[in-house]
């Protein structure tokens, strides 16, 4: 989420017309086009942040401005030549990291949130813990983990969360 993204066709000699495809998950489809007869482009109810990246005559590549969740779905280039038609199909997922905070409860205990990610992040502590992650979801497909660890009277000098993520792992260190 919030990168640019690059979705290539195969470029073929001759083309009479590009066309790319765009079924998002959630909302209206969008048709990006191309023909080279009367070197037009056209657009059906696509977006500004999803465009040409460049020439659709010279290289038909889609080019996706700060991806979103909204943009997750399917995506597939058509490409017609004398030759035949060939489709790229591709199924766009948008990971989103989680934001980790780490911090001590009422009685001393650590908690960590990895909130708002896509997936679900994992959570485990060091030292190994018996801690039970508690998942929330979110209306915007993100997920929210919460895990607490509690001391039960040992003294934790200092503990540290781990959230993994296939966006990228983090890791925080607290002293309750």
């Amino acid at each position: 989420a919030g990168d640019s993204s690059v979705l290539t066709c195969c470029l073929k000699p001759n083309i009479t017309m590009v066309t790319w495809k765009i079924s998002p998950r959630i909302g209206d489809s969008c048709t990006l086009g191309y023909r080279a007869d009367r070197n037009k482009t056209d657009r059906t109810n696509c977006s500004d942040s999803i465009n040409w990246k460049f020439r659709p005559d010279l290289d038909p590549a889609l080019e996706i401005g700060q991806v979103g969740i909204a943009h997750e779905g399917t995506y597939t280039c058509e490409v017609v030549t004398p030759e035949g038609n060939f489709h790229t199909p591709y199924y766009l997922t948008v990971l989103v990291p989680p934001r980790l905070t780490l911090s001590c409860d009422d009685h001393g205990n650590p908690v960590c949130e990895a909130a708002s990610g896509k997936p679900a992040a994992q959570i485990s502590w060091v030292p190994e813990s018996n801690s039970t992650p508690e998942e929330e979801g979110r209306d915007d497909g993100t997920v929210t983990v919460l895990s607490k660890v509690t001391a039960c009277g040992s003294n934790l000098i200092n503990t540290t969360c781990i959230v993994w993520h296939p966006a990228g792992n983090q890791s925080e260190s607290i002293v309750c």
